[in-house]
């Protein structure tokens, strides 16, 4: 027996996850204030995106100027040294930045990251248990928007911040 099947063999796992047809939300999310939207997945009366499914993150608060998620790390999010991916850290800090600035938009109007800057502070791992990621409005205007997040454990111990600067698409 060579040592990859012998790794194999004794640390083998399969995840599988579900998700439902995005253009459901796409297509509410025309009609709908961008708070409005964001609320209403919150309140499970539009599916998740099905990023937050595949990485596992889910709505905790949605107000205006305001988001937050809470995400556990999980062995599938790991890279090679045995913590959490940037990428994932990333998507996660990505993802809360640029809803807060949704929650700013009125029904129509659209966003898109331009530019985000991350910063880890200390390796995530399923030890770290359960993680909040908060982002916060740091300005809105007609052309361009900012804002600000920080990822943060239960205690309040930070883990990694960013910021992101996202174009408004009238």
């Amino acid at each position: 027996m060579t040592m990859t099947d012998a790794h194999t063999d004794l640390t083998a796992r399969t995840q599988t996850f579900s998700w439902e047809d995005p253009m459901i939300g796409a297509a509410a999310a025309r009609s709908l204030s961008g708070l409005e939207y964001l609320q209403r997945i919150l309140n499970k009366e539009i599916p998740v995106p099905p990023i937050m499914e595949l990485i596992g993150f889910r709505f905790v608060t949605v107000e205006q100027g305001l988001v937050a998620f809470e995400f556990e790390p999980a062995e599938p999010h790991y890279n090679p040294i045995g913590t959490v991916h940037g990428g994932i850290i990333s998507t996660l800090l990505d993802s809360a930045m640029g809803c807060c600035i949704h929650t700013m938009l009125p029904a129509g109007v659209g966003y898109s990251t331009l530019e985000i800057k991350v910063n880890f502070v200390r390796p995530v791992s399923v030890k770290t248990g359960t993680l909040r990621c908060e982002a916060k409005v740091i300005h809105t205007g007609s052309k361009a928007a900012t804002s600000e997040g920080r990822l943060v454990d239960r205690d309040g111990k930070l883990y990694a911040h960013g910021t992101t600067t996202c174009i408004i698409l009238n």
